[in-house]
């Protein structure tokens, strides 16, 4: 008797979230906010050449994917044109969940309506979320929402955040848990690096050395803007994507509109990246724009290095007292390693290179459920909250969820002796954490 191999294992496809809902009712700041990207939208024109959206998602170790389907757009002849409905249902028939987006701070429309009326044909779990209610004042004004005819209801603010947790939890809740593992693998992906700072501190120059210290330039590909350039350089195998953006004008030094534009795109290449090299210049020491500008990166949840850029004409030469008079103008970035370089003579910029791939390890970093609860156990709280159990949330930053017996948030002292014994306990150096409390 010949023995047969074993078939090859399948690998199941991840459950499907489909977002619907009209034009301008923020789909795709929702599908940013679960995907935590900064997505394009495919095609100029609305409608019919707009092309469904697809990320992954993942919440509580339930991975998913996410589709965002473009706006159902009235016409003259029909409510909702036949070729968009082709491209939507593509997507609801695959859907495991359906989010049905509405927008909160207006009333409902007949397209509202219309849509409603389509997804309960279809028979698949649809979830309402009423969106733009960043207030508990205005969840009140959701329950004539009711009349769409949908049993779940959730108020969310896509923009700031709100909600989401209780509106995940309720749509991820029949989706199959991950196989958890100690630390993915992260060196296929290509690191994206933003380098950030006021003007003249060196970013260009800094740019410059990374990229012809390998001499092995991938793609020089031209930035969206005229003050963004992207280099793609390879190193030990890893692919880095640098991008170089304007720097921070100083307020008062400058037209008002080219301040909000230059803060404005320096934060939207923040968004974009994976890990932040913010330039200090060492001449100078650290002013307060400077802290302003790693707010940004800070806010924004990104890992972050910090190089003092010029050590090599600085008046200080100790490293040890700058750093410390550095950590106490930027206290709240006590994770970031620091590294002192010089761009224009190429000192210490080499080692850049092993700091990022650190940094986006340490805020890729993902702990079993089993590790944090084993964690929870050995934690001496001697404070007003009992907690029970805690959970990683997703990654980049890493998010955790703490399950405890209050329903408000956790003290400021607490959160942060929380921080500090995970820091202590699994690293992430580089990364900040966020930490969301949940009644148990």
């Amino acid at each position: 008797m010949v023995a047969r191999p074993d078939p090859p294992t399948e690998i199941a496809p991840l459950p499907v979230v489909v977002i619907v809902g009209r034009p301008n009712v923020g789909k795709s700041t929702l599908f940013n906010a679960i995907t935590r990207t900064r997505r394009s939208i495919v095609g100029d024109e609305p409608g019919i050449t707009r092309d469904r959206i697809r990320g992954e998602a993942e919440y509580l170790g339930r991975p998913f994917a996410l589709i965002d389907t473009g706006g159902i757009i009235q016409n003259d002849s029909e409510l909702i044109p036949s070729e968009i409905l082709k491209q939507a249902r593509v997507a609801l028939d695959r859907a495991a969940q359906i989010i049905f987006l509405i927008d909160g701070r207006t009333e409902i429309t007949g397209a509202d309506r219309d849509l409603a009326k389509m997804l309960r044909q279809i028979g698949k779990p649809v979830t309402l979320a009423v969106n733009k209610i960043d207030s508990t004042s205005r969840e009140d004004l959701t329950h004539e929402f009711h009349s769409l005819g949908f049993k779940n209801l959730f108020p969310v603010s896509a923009e700031h955040r709100i909600g989401l947790d209780d509106l995940l939890e309720h749509v991820t809740q029949g989706f199959e848990k991950s196989v958890e593992s100690e630390t993915p693998t992260v060196e296929r992906l290509p690191i994206k690096v933003a380098i950030i700072g006021r003007p003249n501190v060196g970013k260009s120059t800094l740019l410059n050395a990374l990229v012809h210290e390998e001499r092995a330039i991938v793609s020089p590909v031209a930035g969206t803007t005229r003050d963004a350039v992207d280099e793609s350089v390879m190193h030990n195998g890893v692919e880095f994507v640098f991008v170089d953006t304007a720097g921070i004008r100083r307020k008062g030094k400058t037209k008002a509109m080219a301040e909000k534009l230059s803060v404005v795109m320096a934060r939207r290449h923040i968004r974009m990246a994976n890990v932040v090299l913010l330039v200090l210049d060492a001449s100078e020491g650290v002013v307060g724009l400077d802290a302003t500008i790693a707010g940004y990166a800070h806010e924004e949840g990104r890992a972050l290095i910090l190089c003092i850029n010029k050590w090599d004409v600085s008046k200080e030469k100790n490293k040890r007292t700058f750093t410390e008079n550095m950590r106490d103008e930027l206290k709240f970035l006590d994770y970031a390693p620091a590294a002192f370089i010089s761009a224009k003579t190429g000192a210490g910029v080499d080692r850049l290179f092993g700091r990022i791939r650190d940094a986006f390890t340490s805020a890729s970093k993902r702990v079993t459920t089993a590790e944090l609860n084993r964690f929870v156990e050995m934690l001496d709280f001697d404070r007003d909250i009992k907690v029970y159990y805690m959970t990683q949330q997703s990654v980049r930053p890493p998010s955790f969820i703490v399950f405890t017996d209050k329903a408000k948030n956790m003290h400021f002292s607490t959160e942060r002796f929380l921080m500090n014994q995970l820091r202590k306990r699994f690293g992430f150096e580089g990364t900040p954490i966020e930490i969301k409390t949940k009644r148990r």
